[in-house]
């Protein structure tokens, strides 16, 4: 498929089966996969559109879907094997969407030999897409066109940080401003790291279909994400202990730093 073809595939996708549903969800269409951890009606009908249009054009390729995974758990031992593959995550941000929220995103990367070549995140209630393919940039599509992003260094002193660990919020690392909480999708976070809103994110969790779009829209702009012992991040990396996204190299360098000497921290 052309890049411009999954981004119109998302598109409709969202069109048809989430939009819809937005602010409007029934009882009955918003289920638990474990305590805490829910899925609508709307992620399922997605990731299932989403995959066989991919399945279609690339029959080839290993489709690691969210919702898949949860039924089929040896699913990410043969993404992680595979040549050629890619990651769905049909509605980043479910608790968002249940919610109410805009901050949730649609999601789909592509890997080649293990490394991500291209990426889609499509927010359909902001209207934004972000495009990224492996050494051509990363891209914003909006209303007003196309425009490629780049990220510039942090300013020198503190930096400005988000996390996703909970025991972590108003924490600050060594030298650091406290940190706040992400926007609870990485279909929104990933574009704010890129466009400034933040310098740096640390995750607790890594999943391939949460973290390898977001990766290459970093990496084309010129940032960084590697594990908190500083080591790179890779997709086939399926349980890294933990993530820092960050803006730059030389702020992902610092928070490195920060982190190894902040013990305090719960």
């Amino acid at each position: 498929m052309q890049t411009d073809e999954v981004l119109g595939l998302l598109k409709d996708v969202a069109d048809e089966v989430i939009n819809p549903r937005f602010r409007a969800l029934a009882a009955g269409e918003i289920h638990e996969k474990r305590p805490g951890d829910l899925v609508t009606d709307a992620d399922r009908e997605a990731e299932v559109l989403i995959t066989a249009a991919i399945n279609a054009a690339h029959p080839e390729a290993v489709v690691l879907g969210e919702e898949a995974f949860a039924t089929d758990p040896a699913l990410l031992t043969r993404y992680a094997a595979a040549d050629h593959a890619f990651t769905v995550d049909p509605v980043d941000g479910t608790k968002n969407f249940v919610h109410g929220s805009k901050d949730h995103a649609v999601m789909v990367s592509e890997t080649r030999y293990g490394e991500a070549v291209r990426a889609w995140i499509w927010q359909p209630q902001h209207e934004l897409a972000y495009v990224a393919e492996r050494g051509a940039g990363t891209y914003r599509h909006d209303a007003d066109g196309s425009r490629r992003l780049t990220v510039p260094e942090p300013p020198t002193g503190s930096l400005r940080g988000r996390t996703s660990r909970r025991a972590w919020i108003g924490q600050a690392l060594d030298g650091l401003e406290p940190m706040g909480l992400t926007w609870v999708s990485c279909g929104i976070d990933y574009p704010k790291l890129v466009e400034g809103a933040a310098d740096y994110i640390l995750y607790a969790r890594a999943a391939p279909w949460d973290h390898v779009p977001g990766s290459l829209l970093l990496a084309e702009a010129g940032g960084a994400l590697g594990t908190t012992a500083g080591q790179a991040y890779s997709p086939r990396d399926i349980a890294p202990p933990g993530l820092v996204a960050a803006g730059s190299h030389t702020a992902y360098e610092q928070v490195c730093r920060a982190l190894a000497s902040s013990a305090h921290l719960p």
